[in-house]
């Protein structure tokens, strides 16, 4: 089982600062990245206004090729206090995820390194796209998330494996919206 960082699972109120967050560290990674990172957008529930999340800020980096992108990636980010977490490749293929803790070991931002063509780049786009349009999917989102969070306490695995089947769900609206579109 993997353990939370930090310990049990928090999902907090929103915070008006996250934006704010992210633009600061969307800047650093840019300065380091250069080129490389033809985007940089802000995901994740921290990139939704209203929705309640887990203080993380999640950033997502597009990229035009993972693999060539892979050395400027690691040394930039681990330059600015990222840890690249290598062995997560092994079940998120095509994605290289960066975290970020505070001095207290508690996760602050995550950093997913991906091609802007493909399935996760998509599910985390569409993810938060729909989830800006549409309250009551937030509204339901927050109460699993909150839910999920006391019943796992600090197994992130689990928490993750439980919300998978309504974000499966939500990923059906949302590509049925965008066709529809």
């Amino acid at each position: 089982m993997e353990r939370y960082g930090g310990g049990q699972i928090v999902i907090s109120d929103y915070d008006a600062a996250w934006p704010t967050m992210f633009e600061t560290e969307r800047s650093r990674i840019q300065r380091v990245l250069g080129s490389t990172a033809s985007t940089i957008e802000h995901v994740g529930s921290t990139a939704v206004p209203g929705l309640p999340a887990k203080p993380i800020i999640d950033m997502l980096v597009g990229v035009a090729n993972l693999e060539s992108a892979r050395p400027i990636c690691i040394a930039g980010l681990t330059g600015l206090g990222y840890t690249h977490m290598a062995a997560y490749e092994a079940w998120l293929p095509g994605e290289m995820l960066f975290r970020k803790a505070a001095a207290d070991g508690r996760w602050t931002h995550h950093v997913h390194v991906t091609e802007r063509v493909g399935p996760r780049w998509e599910e985390f786009v569409l993810t938060r796209d729909y989830l800006r349009r549409d309250p009551a999917a937030a509204r339901e989102y927050a109460d699993l998330k909150k839910a999920l969070a006391t019943r796992f306490g600090d197994d992130i695995q689990g928490f993750r494996e439980a919300k998978r089947p309504f974000l499966e769900k939500l990923m059906v609206r949302a590509r049925h919206d965008e066709a529809a579109g």
